[in-house]
């Protein structure tokens, strides 16, 4: 893992480069942050004194390292963990959308898995939509915490939320039928089904729908009210979806999106 730290620049991770650095690449504090762990766990985990990682931290280091197909598949052997098979959802970031990442650095965009958690978000996003780095577990998740988690910064109408809560489902329908072997996404729903009525009704009634692109509005505590369209991307191959904030050029919108 030191080894692997040490050879992602802080720049290609979209982190500043500035000051004095002891550390060849990523400081452990800076890997924690990006794959959503402590920094204490990241130094435990290089000292060898954790015995059983997660799946789920075990991908997020691999993420954060920006580790190549294998290095991922020895990265799980070395936690013990056998490498997610194609019955799995897919976590791993392709070449392309990390270009995108590094590239869109001033509009906030976040990658989610086809069970929708949250895989990575830049600056820019956590700026917008509150920071994601403290979230664990299913807090990750979009399908989680719009049923079970705490209001977003997102304005919605009554029929916007109906709308948002039948999509979400039907996506997370449709993950569960094409990755049946994926012990987190059943552990997921049947969590939201016995601690939601709202999902356990949509999920009964086989609800159809389809999370799509939209224009919203945002309540930030700081700059106040910012309308944007919100794309979302779907990537071939890999079922990611890539979500992009972006406001219509010259409007006080984009003005109070550049002032975050």
């Amino acid at each position: 893992m030191r080894r692997w730290r040490d050879r992602v620049a802080p720049e290609d991770a979209g982190l500043s480069a500035g000051g004095h650095r002891r550390a060849a690449g990523l400081r452990r504090e800076e890997l924690a942050v990006l794959a959503g762990i402590s920094a204490d766990y990241v130094t435990r985990l290089e000292q060898g004194r954790v015995s059983s990682p997660s799946a789920q931290v075990v991908e997020g280091l691999a993420r954060a390292l920006r580790l190549s197909g294998e290095e991922r598949g020895h990265l799980f052997l070395l936690a013990g963990l056998s490498s997610p098979g194609p019955g799995t959802v897919p976590g791993e970031l392709t070449p392309g959308v990390r270009r995108m990442l590094d590239r869109l650095e001033g509009t906030p965009v976040a990658v989610y898995d086809a069970m929708w958690t949250l895989l990575v978000a830049n600056r820019a996003y956590a700026a917008l939509m509150s920071d994601p780095s403290g979230w664990s577990g299913h807090e990750r998740n979009g399908v989680w915490r719009t049923f079970l988690g705490p209001g977003g910064r997102v304005r919605l109408s009554a029929r916007a939320r109906t709308d948002l809560e039948t999509a979400m489902v039907a996506d997370l329908r449709t993950a569960a039928a094409a990755y049946p072997d994926d012990a987190r996404l059943r552990s997921l729903v049947a969590e939201l089904r016995s601690r939601s009525g709202r999902f356990a009704e949509l999920w009964e009634s086989g609800a159809v729908g389809r999370h799509e692109s939209a224009r919203k509005t945002i309540d930030h505590p700081e700059v106040g009210t910012v309308t944007l369209d919100c794309d979302i991307l779907t990537v071939a191959g890999s079922d990611l979806r890539v979500m992009v904030y972006t406001a219509d050029p010259g409007s006080e919108d984009a003005a109070r999106l550049a002032r975050l």
